[in-house]
Formats: C-alpha cells, sequence, structure tokens
C-alpha cells in the first residue's frame, strides 16, 4: 500500500483534513486554517478539491516539529454543521481503541 505521503494524485470526494498525531505525546491533531494544530476537529481547516488538499498536506508535511505522519482524511459535516470523522479508521484514531484493556494485576 502506496503511504499518502507518496502519492502522485490526491483524489478526494468530499469534505476532507489533514490529520496527524502530535510529536510530544501522540495525539492526533488537525491542520487549523491558521497553520497551526488542534486536537478538537472542529478547528480542522476543511479542504474540498484536490488542489486545495494538497496544498494543506504539503504545507503541513514541512511542519515536522509540531506533528508527524499527515495525511488526508475524509470527514462527514452534519446538517447541524458539526464535523465527524468521515471513516471508521478516523473514528477509530480519534476516540481511541475498540477493545476493552486488560485489568491490572
Amino acid at each position: 500500500m502506496t503511504s499518502p505521503l507518496e502519492q502522485k494524485k490526491i483524489k478526494i470526494a468530499g469534505p476532507s483534513v489533514v490529520t496527524a498525531n502530535r510529536t510530544w505525546d501522540g495525539i492526533v491533531v488537525y491542520r487549523t486554517a491558521a497553520m497551526g494544530w488542534s486536537a478538537d476537529l472542529s478547528e480542522a481547516a476543511i479542504v474540498r478539491n484536490s488542489d486545495e488538499a494538497k496544498a494543506l498536506l504539503a504545507e503541513s508535511v514541512a511542519d515536522d516539529v509540531g506533528a508527524i505522519g499527515p495525511y488526508i482524511a475524509p470527514v462527514q459535516i452534519g446538517a447541524d454543521g458539526k464535523v465527524q470523522p468521515g471513516n471508521l479508521r478516523e473514528q477509530i484514531r480519534r476516540t481511541g481503541v475498540t477493545i476493552g484493556q486488560p485489568a491490572q494485576v
């Protein structure tokens, strides 16, 4: 599977954001319109076409101090304007593990 950072053509099929992991604690973060990073998905810059996505991703990759591994991820925007992850992978990244943790002995 090709890494999103190595893709020559970026295709998006709806609203998308750039997401990564914060360097000092691994928390999922989203690129903002102010060119920063936020752990709050509602603050993410939303792109709607491939050119916007490429530009935001390139700028995000250059900022390897704040976050690592940026890539484009789909989002859904509800009728109320609330932004939600657009696929299962992003839902899991946002909420954490999907199984119970073993009991500590």
